[in-house]
C-alpha cells in the first residue's frame, strides 16, 4: 500500500468542525490528529477522517453508513477507531455530532501521562 498524504479537503473540514472543541492538534500519520487530555480522538489519514468511538457508537455509525469501517493503517486495525472515507455524504450536523461523541469518549478516558524524554547513549 502506497503512502498517501492527508487530504487537504478532509483536513480543513475536520478543522472547521473542531473549532468549538478545546483540543490539541499534532501531526500523525502524515496529517493532523486531535487530542484531549493526551488521548487522540480524531484525525485525517489519507482521504479518511478518523474517529475514536465507544463500541455502541462504532456499531451505530457502521450500521448507518456502509462505507464506514475500521481504521486500519498499515493493514492492522486500530482499536476503537473508525474511518470515514472521502465521498461519504454526511451532513455537516451529523459529522459534528459524531466528532462530538468522539471527543466526549476520549475526554472520559484517563489522561495520558507524559513520558520522560529518552536519554541518548
Amino acid at each position: 500500500m502506497a503512502w498517501e498524504s492527508a487530504s487537504i479537503d478532509q483536513s480543513l473540514l475536520l478543522e472547521t468542525v473542531l473549532m468549538p472543541f478545546d483540543c490539541q492538534k499534532r501531526m500523525m500519520f502524515g496529517g493532523p490528529a486531535y487530542f484531549v487530555n493526551g488521548n487522540m480522538f480524531s484525525g485525517v489519514h489519507g482521504r479518511n477522517i478518523l474517529l475514536r468511538l465507544d463500541e455502541a457508537d462504532r456499531e451505530a455509525i457502521v450500521a448507518a453508513h456502509d462505507q464506514v469501517g475500521p481504521f486500519e493503517p498499515m493493514g492492522r486495525p486500530m482499536r476503537e477507531y473508525v474511518a470515514l472515507p472521502d465521498g461519504l455524504d454526511l451532513p455537516a450536523r451529523e459529522l459534528a455530532d459524531w466528532v462530538g461523541r468522539s471527543f466526549a469518549f476520549a475526554a472520559s478516558l484517563p489522561p495520558k501521562e507524559k513520558k520522560p524524554p529518552k536519554r541518548r547513549a
